[in-house]
């Protein structure tokens, strides 16, 4: 087995399961009137039911509770007819109500799976448990005064799905790939913006290891990770240190953690919560959820093409390698980006892997290069399609492109513009060809002779010779042919 970690003693296996809480996109929150706008004052966008001033009762957001059905539907799992909220009774400075408002038994989604797309073409699917609605509680600021905690009541209330996997993921890889690929279906649903870095989207991770083909192992939880690198860190470091422990003949004890960006390691924060020490109840200010087939049915037929069928859509239409279509389809962003830069040619639908490449290699390097994504690219999809376009048609070369998309990217004009302004169009002339090659034969006659004496390698000197000369316009391929003919010819 790959994903077997080595220990001193043995090899152990991860066990991991994800509890992803992805706020939804809403501009109030679950149970008030409250905006969820982010970045806004400390405690400017607060209730009094946020707050839980007494007497004040929550009222259910419909749009919050469509939202979670619709990303169900994209998790391919259950939707419930039957939905009840609970209180969770827990006590942090920042839990206004001294309960959280959730779901247990009754959540508003049930079974469903994701599937996980792995390089060599093969792939896992990975089971979800549930998605239950719940709202979330406020924040406590510690780093504000050295004596004093403050509390940010803006997040209170806010609507959250938490996504609740089965155990099934083994490596960081995985797990990483798992919570890309549900960002990226909340992101094609609009249900969730994704945002990490803002805490829109977090996950808690839960590990344990075993031996292999021995049962589950004790779990720890390692809550609040917003970053797919620090979740792959500390699933790293708590596996290591759940071996260690093992190893020298001690025992794992059930510990919420926290993971250390700094340092790299986690540290215990409170002993592991069951179920029963919440005393989940029914809310008894909000009536049971229920939810017709009708309404389903409608919500359902509004779901957008998702990444798996737009992946699959891909390699049928375009005879993309499962791979190519599987990075494309990762950011709603990029299909897009991909989708209007082949229609914005008809000859380009025969070069889709070129179009692939230019986008997810070249345009990608210069966006990350100056911290930018699609959205704000200076390179329109019309205008990389008409690079691409002078790319085919052999009126330019993949190298010279290359400069030309960097001029593109800094300037904003089109590819033709640039093209006719510095003459970088091909030479494809082979008389004129054929008199930069005669040069450059004449020029080198002990080169010549080396290369007639078997040293073939020495070809891409003469090419390289040969395109210096040209500065790089000569068409590789009748320069290539052109070349052998006459030093063939000196045999």
């Amino acid at each position: 087995m790959n994903n077997l970690i080595k220990g001193e003693k043995h090899d152990w296996e991860m066990v991991i399961g994800l509890e992803i809480h992805a706020q939804v996109k809403s501009n109030s929150k679950l149970f008030s009137s409250s905006s969820t706008k982010f970045g806004s004052s400390p405690n400017s966008q607060v209730s009094l039911v946020d707050a839980a001033m007494p007497g004040m009762l929550p009222v259910i957001n419909k749009y919050c509770v469509e939202q979670a059905i619709k990303t169900g539907v994209g998790l391919n799992a259950k939707i419930n007819n039957y939905s009840v909220f609970d209180r969770k009774n827990y006590f942090y400075a920042d839990l206004p109500q001294g309960y959280q408002i959730s779901q247990y038994k009754y959540p508003i989604v049930g079974e469903g799976k994701v599937t996980i797309d792995f390089k060599d073409g093969t792939s896992k699917d990975i089971r979800i448990v549930r998605l239950h609605l719940e709202q979330d509680a406020g924040k406590s600021l510690h780093d504000q005064n050295p004596s004093k905690t403050y509390v940010d009541l803006n997040r209170s209330g806010v609507a959250l799905m938490e996504i609740v996997s089965e155990p099934d993921i083994r490596t960081p890889d995985e797990a990483g790939m798992y919570i890309s690929k549900i960002r990226s279906i909340l992101m094609y649903l609009d249900t969730c913006d994704g945002n990490m870095q803002e805490g829109s989207l977090r996950a808690d991770v839960n590990i344990s290891v075993r031996k292999p083909g021995d049962e589950y192992g004790t779990r720890c939880e390692i809550k609040n990770l917003n970053s797919i690198k620090f979740i792959k860190q500390a699933i790293n470091y708590e596996a290591k240190r759940q071996i260690e422990i093992l190893e020298s003949g001690g025992s794992i004890e059930q510990n919420t953690m926290l993971f250390n960006t700094s340092t790299g390691k986690t540290r215990p924060m409170r002993n592991k919560e069951e179920a029963h020490d919440y005393r989940y109840f029914p809310d008894p200010d909000l009536l049971p959820l229920e939810i017709s087939k009708e309404e389903i049915g409608k919500i359902k037929s509004s779901i957008p093409e998702l990444p798996d069928e737009l992946k699959n859509k891909f390699i049928e239409t375009y005879k993309l390698s499962n791979y190519d279509a599987s990075v494309l389809t990762a950011e709603k962003q990029t299909s897009d980006y991909f989708n209007e830069t082949i229609n914005s040619d008809p000859e380009l639908k025969n070069h889709a892997k070129i179009v692939v490449n230019w986008i997810t290699s070249e345009l990608f390097s210069l966006l990350n290069k100056n911290n930018q994504d699609l959205n704000n690219s200076p390179v329109s999809p019309e205008n990389l399609g008409q690079l691409i376009k002078l790319i085919s048609t052999n009126e330019i070369s993949g190298k010279i492109a290359k400069d030309v998309l960097e001029d593109m990217f800094s300037s904003g004009k089109t590819a033709r513009q640039i093209v006719d302004e510095k003459g970088l169009q091909q030479v494809t002339d082979q008389g004129e060809i054929a008199k930069v090659i005669d040069k450059v034969i004449a020029e080198n006659p002990k080169m010549v002779e080396q290369y007639l004496a078997g040293k073939d390698k020495l070809l891409g000197f003469f090419v390289g010779q040969a395109m210096k000369l040209t500065k790089g316009k000569a068409n590789p391929k009748m320069l290539n042919d052109i070349l052998k003919q006459k030093l063939n010819k000196k045999n």
